[in-house]
């Protein structure tokens, strides 16, 4: 049987697949590093079914939680599906569904007014805005590039990712605050939230320049990223409205299930349920 070796070719082979399978940019990165990883763990090694499955146990032995080990497999049996090699497909983990969020993950209203204030009195009006846009509408930081003056002006972002389109609904008091930014800034058309030389804000930079909140704001690191500012919107909108499937519609889920992830309680919340109880006396 020939050796299978794993080449920049092939690399740059998936790549352009993903594209073609258009892939969002950062899921085209993501997976890209994960088969890198990969690639440098062999060490010049063949691919074969039993090296992949000693790749899976090595994430394990390095600690990663389940989810993202997954994540990790799922580019790699993508790279094989590719590359006509599915005879090397592993197995994903079985993870048991969670039934409450890791607390140290979980932003607070409370929390996320701390962020914003602290964004503003540093002069990072700019990521102010940005936080309430994504956390206002409830959108995937990939759905930037979305929010245009027009869109304000509308007052709905027409989405088109993956191969689905999708419409955002935008509040009236933040399409006021866009629409007033945008004019302070000389922006009379298209994107709104750019770079001081004209270009899209990349996700690494929100995500950096949120990070550098943190201590001002007494948040925890852990979380303050920019999806948990969609996590916020979903279970701020199920609180007030109790209506999972008009929620669903608002994130562009396609499954209840999916938008039932984000309404998991914390492991803090379960608890004080149990407690009213009073079932220990």
């Amino acid at each position: 049987m020939k050796k299978r070796k794993l080449t920049s070719e092939h690399l740059g082979g998936y790549r352009n697949y993903l594209r073609r399978e258009e892939r969002s940019p950062a899921t085209i990165e993501k997976y890209i590093r994960d088969v890198e990883e990969f690639s440098r763990w062999l060490k010049g090694r063949a691919v074969t079914k039993e090296t992949a499955v000693l790749w899976k146990a090595h994430l394990l032995d390095q600690g990663l939680m389940p989810v993202t080990v997954n994540t990790k497999l799922s580019a790699l049996n993508g790279l094989f599906r590719f590359l006509g090699w599915a005879e090397c497909r592993i197995k994903f983990l079985k993870i048991q569904r969670r039934i409450f969020r890791e607390d140290s993950r979980a932003l607070t209203r409370e929390e996320y007014r701390r962020l914003l204030d602290t964004a503003r009195a540093r002069g990072r009006d700019q990521l102010a805005l940005l936080m309430e846009t994504i956390c206002a509408a409830g959108m995937r930081v990939s759905e930037l590039r979305y929010i245009t003056v027009e869109a304000a002006r509308r007052g709905r972002a027409e989405i088109s990712l993956k191969g689905k389109v999708r419409t955002i609904l935008l509040p009236g008091k933040l399409c006021r605050k866009l629409i007033k930014y945008a004019s302070k800034q000389k922006i009379a058309l298209g994107e709104i939230f750019l770079t001081r030389d004209g270009r899209s804000l990349s996700r690494k930079q929100i995500w950096k320049e949120m990070k550098m909140l943190c201590s001002g704001a007494g948040v925890k690191a852990s979380k303050v990223f920019p999806h948990n500012l969609r996590h916020l919107f979903a279970t701020t909108f199920y609180r007030t409205s109790r209506d999972i499937v008009k929620l669903a519609d608002l994130l562009g889920h396609s499954s209840i299930n999916t938008t039932r992830i984000y309404l998991l309680s914390t492991s803090a919340e379960h608890i004080r349920e149990l407690e009213r109880l009073e079932l220990i006396t």
